[in-house]
């Protein structure tokens, strides 16, 4: 395992626990169709990207959940969310990142999110 790859899974541990790890590396080992999927991810997404210098979990996290909620990817908005609750993101923040793409994403993107959210923070308490 390269470094790269060790340092994402580290990231992914921190931000989504023992668990996302030890699925993530059971599906890169099994021959389930696309099972590396979520190795390259941990790979470049993590390993890269989130580890990066230049912004922190918290802020990475803000821009990530934009991001995914303009290309109304609500799988990963799934996980997205708890991981910015996990890196210091408010849920009044979160509302205003939701309020804050309708205006550049469009209502029903955002209208996507918000019950996203709301799942994720009633789980949360």
């Amino acid at each position: 395992m390269n470094d790269v790859l060790k340092m994402g899974y580290e990231v992914v541990n921190d931000m989504l626990g023992p668990e996302a790890v030890a699925g993530m590396k059971a599906a890169a080992d099994s021959d389930e169709f696309g099972g590396e999927i979520g190795e390259l991810a941990v790979q470049y997404a993590f390993g890269t990207l989130w580890s990066r210098e230049g912004l922190g979990r918290r802020e990475r996290s803000l821009v990530t959940l934009g991001i995914l909620i303009a290309l109304r990817a609500t799988e990963e908005l799934h996980y997205h969310f708890p991981i910015a609750l996990k890196n210091g993101v408010t849920r009044k923040e979160l509302e205003e990142v939701v309020y804050h793409a309708s205006g550049y994403a469009g209502f029903p993107a955002a209208a996507s999110a918000r019950q996203i959210a709301r799942q994720i923070l009633d789980k949360a308490g």
